[in-house]
């Protein structure tokens, strides 16, 4: 048992520092995007539709790499994952083009594809009494990523080329990597493996309340997507400096750290939905003061406000999911839904870009706020209609 929970904790630790090291060097992006798009000679809407492909290829690799590591084995896919990523993230550094930019960005999604569904489950089953605990542990390597990128971008921005911040995410990662491979106990397994994304998708969509969830939750992630892609550019754009913009772009992580375990709490004590609403309307009021802010301080309270009130999206999303789904397809429903929320949320970059190229900044933010208040609405419908057909029925005089 002791040697059991050792290799459990080894993995954990090695799966941590992984998602943590490629979130890193994911939100090393946004606040390099100004000098990017400089140096690279990228128009707003071309480094919209090039972040917009990184996402789109990540959701279309997340379903089939969390099914064949049910089929397969879950190293058989987190091995590649962490080799892809290595690769997508020099490829990064030694960009001279905008094309070989895109071509980067494309790997890099492919990479952590690989890498994030098969990770999540092999937490799942190696921590079946602490499931929760892994998870959380593992997922909060997105804020604390966050964090760090915004700390790194600041450093290279003020010393040297943009290029320069990728080289430390490339050396852990692959450090991390070798530790994984020496710990791993899991077999390498070569076969061929049928998916069924049809008889998935129709689970997904058989009634009105599973419809509207992935409709509300799919907006909620086309809101987060092109806000945190663009929150940099949009306070540089404003007059700020890429000082500031770096330093406001780690509060939204630095706030979102304890956000989600918070609002998990939350929705286990009272409705989900209501949480869910509760949240999104926080985020709203957040982003309206960022964008009509006169001073930074309104800036720091309006991104605290922005990212308590998204970041408490997520745990309530993959929650509401997992109880609706029917036993024994709760993985490929999630992930299947997974893949809808990250696809729309791969479409947030390209639409501020687009919109930003022909009206500024300002208005496209506006716009994706605009977005967020469809989500509310759902959901909020969806909270009122539970409430009525869980109301006890008037007991007649």
């Amino acid at each position: 048992m002791t040697r059991r929970l050792r290799y459990e904790n080894r993995i954990l630790l090695a799966l941590a520092l992984g998602w943590a090291t490629l979130q890193c060097g994911r939100f090393l992006l946004p606040p390099l995007l100004p000098r990017i798009t400089e140096t690279l000679s990228f128009s707003p809407a071309g480094i919209g539709a090039a972040l917009t492909a990184f996402g789109l290829v990540y959701a279309v690799v997340q379903y089939p790499s969390g099914t064949y590591s049910d089929e397969l084995s879950r190293a058989t896919l987190i091995v590649p994952g962490f080799g892809v990523l290595v690769v997508g993230f020099v490829a990064i550094a030694l960009s001279v083009t905008a094309a070989l930019f895109v071509g980067a960005v494309v790997v890099l999604g492919i990479g952590k594809g690989l890498f994030a569904s098969p990770s999540r489950a092999l937490l799942g089953d190696l921590f079946t009494a602490r499931r929760g605990r892994a998870l959380g542990i593992y997922s909060a390597g997105t804020d604390v990523g966050g964090v760090l990128a915004s700390g790194l971008a600041v450093a290279v921005l003020a010393t040297t080329v943009w290029q320069v911040a990728f080289l430390p995410v490339i050396v852990v990662l692959t450090l991390v990597g070798v530790l994984y491979v020496l710990w791993n106990r899991e077999p390498y397994e070569r076969a061929r493996v049928e998916l069924s994304p049809g008889e998935t998708a129709g689970r997904l969509v058989a009634t009105r309340d599973q419809r509207e969830t992935l409709v509300a939750f799919s907006i909620f992630y086309f809101f987060v997507g092109g806000l945190t892609n663009f929150f940099p550019t949009l306070l540089v754009s404003g007059g700020f400096s890429e000082t500031v913009a770096s330093g406001s772009f780690a509060l939204l992580f630095g706030a979102g750290i304890l956000a989600k375990p918070v609002a998990g709490d939350l929705s286990d004590r009272f409705p989900r939905l209501l949480v869910g609403v509760c949240g999104l309307l926080v985020s709203l009021v957040g982003t309206a003061l960022v964008l009509v802010a006169p001073s930074l301080p309104v800036i720091a309270v309006g991104t605290v406000l922005t990212a308590l009130g998204y970041k408490s999206g997520f745990p309530i999303a993959d929650t509401v999911v997992m109880e609706a789904a029917p036993d024994g397809s709760m993985g490929s429903d999630v992930g299947a839904s997974r893949a809808v929320f990250l696809t729309a949320n791969a479409l947030g970059p390209g639409f501020v870009g687009i919109v930003a190229q022909q009206a500024g900044f300002t208005t496209a933010f506006w716009a994706l706020a605009g977005s967020l208040l469809i989500s509310v609405a759902l959901l909020a419908r969806q909270y009122r209609r539970h409430r009525r057909e869980r109301a006890p029925a008037a007991q007649p005089r």
